[in-house]
């Protein structure tokens, strides 16, 4: 008896020592190591982000001022000026983007979740909105730049702010189907079940049901996909093009209109001094309202997990 109880107090010490951590095993080591590695790979990955804010912010923050909201860019050699037409034209073309992109995007998402689930049609749908989502941004310039501003379909107007709103929704619109296509799905069916059961029909079901629970993705990719249009360039230089005026009265959407990111391409590359600073300052703004808009598009989607 003696012995068996002598044995199992053996067998426990050996547990317990074997539940401490060993630092000197083979495999603690091998672990540490790569641990180790793999948060320095993180931190290279995650350095050129740390690395640009920090920059922009040095360059850009210490030529924030009133006038740089309320002023226009001053002419080649001058002093002082600011980019606030950029600002104004930069969220007139996303506010024109947004009005194409979101009620095409969320109603193609609907269809794609509600009607077709899983039909050729809709197979076909998402794949080209998958291709949609890769394609270059300038290709996206180019092809309303000839369907659009070089045929002035639009009242007679070649390079506008309509133009470039219409490019910009182009790229909104991938984003903005699959986050509804996918907010949909999450929607669990029985709800749907539930409302057909009780009367109701497929146009008040999805009104009153399915939108409103799947509200939270939608709006993160609606979130998200304004913060990739409002920092294009390319499009908006075969499209919006440039001004150094105010855009003024109903013919704003129908000329020319600045931006802020053909701003910024604009002044970098001009040998003076006051142009690259606006430049800078221009940077830091786009960089301030991109990190704005992904942390609410953050934000709304921590309201789904509450």
């Amino acid at each position: 008896m003696k012995s068996i109880t002598s044995e199992a107090t053996s067998i426990r010490g050996d547990l317990s020592s074997n539940l401490y951590y060993k630092p000197r095993l083979r495999r603690n080591r091998i672990n540490a190591i790569f641990t180790l590695l793999s948060g320095l790979f993180s931190f290279v990955a995650i350095l050129p982000l740390i690395l640009v804010l920090a920059y922009v912010i040095f360059k850009g923050a210490t030529r924030l001022s009133i006038s740089l909201f309320t002023m226009l860019p001053p002419p080649p050699g001058l002093d002082g000026g600011g980019i606030g037409n950029a600002i104004l034209g930069t969220i007139i073309v996303t506010c024109i983007a947004g009005m194409i992109a979101i009620p095409v995007g969320v109603g193609g998402g609907i269809y794609l979740a509600e009607y077709a689930r899983e039909g050729a049609f809709s197979r076909f749908i998402r794949f080209g909105t998958n291709v949609l989502s890769g394609v270059p941004s300038i290709i996206t310039g180019v092809f309303v730049y000839d369907i659009i501003v070089s045929s002035r379909v639009i009242l007679g107007s070649s390079y506008s702010a309509i133009a470039g709103g219409v490019a910009l929704s182009i790229l909104m619109l991938p984003t903005v189907i699959k986050t509804t296509d996918e907010g949909l799905k999450l929607v669990p069916d029985n709800l749907r079940k539930g409302a057909l059961g009780v009367g109701a029909s497929k146009f008040v079901t999805i009104t009153h049901i399915t939108l409103p629970m799947a509200f939270t993705p939608i709006a993160t990719g609606v979130v998200l996909s304004v913060a990739r249009a409002a920092g294009e360039t390319a499009p908006l230089i075969f499209t919006a093009l440039f001004s150094y005026f105010w855009p003024s009265g109903s013919d704003a959407f129908f000329n020319p209109i600045a931006t802020l990111s053909v701003l910024i391409y604009n002044f970098s590359t001009q040998p003076y001094q006051v142009q690259n600073e606006l430049a800078w300052a221009a940077s830091f703004i786009l960089v301030v309202f991109i990190l704005a808009m992904n942390i609410l598009s953050r934000w709304i989607g921590h309201l789904t997990s509450k």
